[in-house]
């Protein structure tokens, strides 16, 4: 019975709407005396205007489950979704074909009939009466052969100011897939990603610079985006560029976008700041005080002594053990996902493959290629973390591409290009991958379904076939269950636009602390690159390499912008996203915990685990767990995002540090290097000396030596040299990398 009623109310609104359309015609045609209205449709005319006043936002209609009883797709993204529920919804009762003016499609957004959202557009505006014209017509759909927008140009196409206050306007122009263009800069949303650098004036194209800094503008019409470039410059006189040197094609890069914008970098910082700069973005551990005498007392030129410092600790096996802790982060190596011998098989494949030096391309292939035993084949523990389609595809995506898909999961991506086909389209690569329960303990097989592993559109159920997020000229793909072998093809290649510049933009953020796009793993449109033609040199290098992840590292941290200073000018003292100047960073939980370790000479000791296991040797964040590491942000690898890392400063952390066991115990540990420097019966300077090369990395200031020396000889040698110690260890110089 409802099903006859729902047909009845469809066939008349559908009557309706064509007696409109007659009454419209025959009107227009009898010579009124007034002008003809000029032809106007859904697509072209009507759906900008409920994206622009807000009808479509998360906040009203587009929500997840409407507003007040009445639903429209997020942001217009479907647009043949929002006519029906305009047309059908309730009967049509939006519309008085008769009376046009008196529709609630028009009084409640005028506020003539009470309105949730408040009044959106004005009786006597354009917006209103192109949709009474549109109501008045026969509210046609248009053509979406000829009506989908085409192409979006933007002009100008960067935004450059000499000061604050200054102001520019945009134009947008959209071309059709007829062809035909059209001025929308009106209907077009404007948003600028710092609004504190540059704000957009409400229901305006005008671009306002509000402080020195860049910004980027998101312009976003019917579904096509693009991004604007917005620079305001300090307007303080006498810049004038001073040239330092430039060690590779990285400086070259950074000082050409320093010198536009008028900010001078700083110089290279000393060696032993340097040295133990690296020995922690390398290895994750603080360098031993005899090496950094060693380095102190060698005569080479500072430039060769810094490249054979970072060939010897690339070629270390604290090195492995750093990147295993990263990787693992990654690819989420957990006990609770894989059992305690599968995370420990994975961790191994992991180590293998970082010990290697195993190319980045050949890594991901075996990873999404993967089959048979978790335990024979490791890689294959992969797919037993995700274990469905869906959150493989997100996974890989994010990981690998640094594309967010989720978003697309229920709707188009509000900030980006992908639509819900291409989630679904991209989750059919792995819908055949099936898992099963192995012949040992814990043990789990990966294989290829033969049946019933079609992915379907949730909306209506139609089978996805699999297919890539871009073009490519790589062989077709396979109807098959093995289609994912395709995708590891597609997704690996060196013509892939997305694979290695991830991979690139992700290694540098994790040797200066920040991406040249930033989140890495959320590369859009909408969140462009800082310097564009760094992060394609880059990409460039590291593919005609042979996706070398050790050469990309050392091209990194050899160039001067990985080796300037922390101190700053007068021109970059407030540049956070140029790499004018190095910017202190927090040490992770593991190289904080092995750092402390290493400068007291004690073993941190964790259940289950050998004696001499150090933080970042662990297998999974199950080890140790809700102790000193978890308080310092070690992610428990619950997801793949780097987010999960944190690396903030709290109140529980200060406390830790100053009232916990862990520097205390190993501060006063009988066999560390407070006892062992006493026994030794080294000077009262000799010991200051060596307590500062533990802790900092450095000789003491002779300032420093002088207040240690005095310390030490004024009451118990032990208890004095543990409480100066204590003190290193709590100090910003030992928990930050400068």
């Amino acid at each position: 019975m409802l099903k006859l009623v729902h047909v009845l109310s469809v066939a008349a609104v559908a009557l309706s709407l064509a007696t409109a359309a007659l009454v419209a015609e025959g009107t227009h045609s009898a010579g009124s005396g007034q002008a003809e209205q000029p032809r106007v449709t859904f697509l072209r005319d009507v759906a900008p205007i409920l994206n622009k006043v807000g009808c479509t936002a998360g906040a009203c209609h587009g929500a997840a489950k409407g507003k007040n009883g009445f639903k429209l797709s997020l942001r217009g993204y479907d647009p043949q979704f929002d006519y029906e529920a305009l047309l059908y919804d309730l009967a049509g009762r939006r519309f008085n074909r008769a009376d046009p003016g008196r529709s609630l499609m028009l009084a409640k957004p005028s506020q003539e009939v009470a309105h949730g959202g408040g009044r959106r557009f004005a009786k006597d505006s354009d917006y209103y009466k192109t949709i009474y014209n549109w109501i008045a017509q026969g509210v046609p759909y248009g053509d979406p052969a000829k009506e989908t927008v085409a192409e979006l140009r933007a002009e100008p196409k960067e935004i450059f100011m000499t000061r604050p206050g200054e102001t520019a306007s945009l134009k947008v122009v959209v071309r059709y897939q007829d062809d035909q263009t059209r001025d929308v800069t009106r209907e077009t949303t404007i948003e600028s990603n710092v609004p504190d650098v540059a704000s957009v004036e409400s229901d305006t194209s005008v671009i306002r610079g509000e402080r020195v800094g860049e910004a980027t503008l998101l312009v976003r019409y019917q579904g096509t985006f693009g991004a604007i470039p917005v620079t305001v410059l300090n307007p303080k006189p006498g810049f004038a560029w001073k040239p330092l040197p430039q060690f590779n094609y990285i400086d070259r890069l950074v000082d050409a976008k320093l010198e536009r914008l008028k900010i001078q970098p700083s110089p290279v910082t000393d060696d032993v700041t340097f040295f133990r700069r690296l020995s922690l973005d390398l290895t994750g551990r603080l360098p031993s005080p005899e090496s950094v005498r060693a380095l102190l007392d060698d005569p080479t030129p500072s430039r060769v002594k810094r490249a054979k410092t970072i060939d010897k600790l690339i070629a270390s096996p604290e090195y492995v053990d750093h990147w295993t802790v990263k990787w693992g982060d990654l690819l989420q190596s957990s006990r609770k996902y894989l059992g305690e011998k599968g995370a420990y098989e994975f961790q191994q494949w992991i180590r293998d493959a970082i010990a290697s030096n195993r190319p980045y391309d050949k890594l991901v292939r075996e990873l999404l290629t993967a089959r048979g035993s978790s335990y024979d084949n490791p890689a294959a523990n992969y797919f037993r973390v995700t274990r469905e389609a869906r959150p493989a595809m997100e996974k890989t995506t994010q990981v690998f591409l640094g594309v967010r898909m989720v978003c697309a999961q229920c709707h188009d991506h509000p900030f980006e290009r992908w639509t819900q086909n291409q989630y679904y389209q991209m989750s059919a690569f792995f819908s055949a991958v099936g898992i099963r329960a192995g012949y040992e303990v814990g043990e789990e097989i990966v294989f290829d379904r033969r049946a019933e592993y079609e992915m379907k559109h949730p909306k209506d159920g139609r089978v996805m076939k699999p297919q890539f997020m871009l073009a490519s000229s790589v062989a077709p793909v396979p109807d098959g269950p093995q289609r994912r072998d395709a995708l590891a093809e597609w997704l690996t290649s060196k013509d892939n636009p997305f694979f290695a510049r991830a991979i690139a933009n992700r290694m540098w953020s994790y040797f200066v602390g920040k991406g040249i796009i930033d989140p890495v793993d959320d590369i859009r449109a909408s969140n462009p690159p800082s310097n564009p033609a760094l992060l394609e040199a880059l990409t460039k290098d590291f593919v005609a390499h042979g996706f070398d992840l050790r050469s990309l590292m050392r091209t990194i941290v050899s160039s001067r912008a990985y080796q300037a200073s922390i101190v700053t000018n007068e021109w970059n003292a407030n540049d956070r996203d140029n790499f004018s100047h190095a910017i202190p960073r927090r040490l992770s939980a593991e190289e904080l915990m092995d750092g402390v370790s290493s400068a007291a000479g004690a073993r941190a000791r964790f259940p289950e685990v050998p004696e001499d296991t150090a933080a970042s040797q662990l297998v999974d964040p199950h080890i140790g767990r809700e102790g000193f590491l978890d308080v310092f942000g070690r992610p428990p690898r619950e997801s793949s995002c780097e987010c999960e890392r944190r690396s903030d400063f709290s109140l529980p952390q200060a406390l830790n540090l100053v009232n916990g066991r862990t520097i205390s115990d190993a501060v006063a540990d009988p066999n560390g290097r407070v006892a062992r420097l006493v026994l030794s019966g080294k000077s009262d300077e000799a010991m200051v000396d060596e307590l500062y090369l533990a802790a900092l990395s450095r000789l003491p200031t002779q300032e420093e030596r002088q207040r240690g020396v005095t310390y030490l000889s004024n009451a118990a040698k032990g208890s004095r040299a543990q409480d100066l110690l204590w003190a290193l260890l709590n100090s910003q110089a030992f928990l930050y990398i400068y």
